[in-house]
């Protein structure tokens, strides 16, 4: 399938490994050209020049961390006219409820809520006067039901699905999509810390703690970071613009809802 987005330009947020990594490729794979961005130079800089030889995409790359204002500046300073974004930032240390203070919270909410909407702010007007544009806000599965030991991330990336219920309906009369994908477990490094905290509590091996954690998913794996860029690169095409404001579960199948 054509996706209609060739010679576009992507600022994928996040993007030297994981599924930052996988939404950049799967739109060089469909012709984009990329603003990429990852705090360590060393590894986006690899990541960009193998997309470069494999795709032929012009690529640049940012090293700035996404999350603060000086970071954003940096990143929005190298963009130049942006028709796709895509939101992502590795989330919030996982913990309890007594355990996190209200710096805990703003951190979070600098990372997984507001940095996202001053990116939204700063790209979506310039989208909606050339009458097209799609925003794709990597969240997280935690939206539709809560993580307890992730109750920082619960409670920033539900902030932000909150935003976009209202701004997206906002602007989609200007051609504009903004819409959110929400991963369950997939074989990043995300995972590998998550899974090594339980194997070190629980005193197993980091094997067994991810065939526990698989055991619990319908299709009994993890997915990968792949299947998630091609979903992310589909809801950023020519054929997704009637949808809009919406909260997609990439999970296989863990969330258990009827609706």
């Amino acid at each position: 399938m054509d996706l209609g987005i060739r010679g576009k330009r992507a600022l994928v947020c996040a993007s030297s490994k994981g599924l930052g990594r996988g939404c950049a490729e799967a739109l060089a794979e469909a012709g984009a050209d990329l603003v990429m961005n990852a705090r360590g130079a060393e590894a986006l800089e690899a990541t960009a020049e193998e997309i470069r030889r494999a795709h032929g995409v012009d690529v640049t790359a940012v090293a700035a961390d996404i999350t603060s204002a000086d970071g954003q500046e940096k990143v929005l300073a190298a963009c130049g006219q942006i028709d796709i974004l895509v939101n992502n930032a590795g989330g919030p240390p996982p913990g309890m409820w007594q355990d996190w203070e209200r710096e805990d919270f703003i951190a979070a909410l600098d990372a997984n809520m507001l940095a996202p909407i001053a990116l939204i702010k700063a790209l979506v007007p310039d989208m909606m006067e050339r009458g097209w544009g799609r925003v794709v806000n990597i969240t997280s599965q935690s939206v539709r039901a809560p993580i307890a030991v992730l109750g920082l991330s619960n409670a920033a990336r539900t902030g932000l699905t909150g935003y976009v219920a209202g701004t997206s309906r906002q602007v989609a009369a200007a051609g504009v999509t903004i819409n959110n994908l929400l991963p369950g477990v997939h074989a990043t490094d995300r995972a590998d810390s998550l899974d090594g905290d339980v194997a070190r509590t629980e005193g197993i091996s980091l094997e067994e703690a991810r065939a526990l954690r698989a055991a619990t998913i319908p299709v009994r794996r993890y997915g990968t970071p792949q299947e998630f860029g091609a979903a992310c690169a589909f809801l950023c095409s020519q054929h997704a613009g009637f949808i809009v404001g919406q909260n997609f579960l990439l999970d296989g199948g863990a969330t258990n809802l009827t609706v």
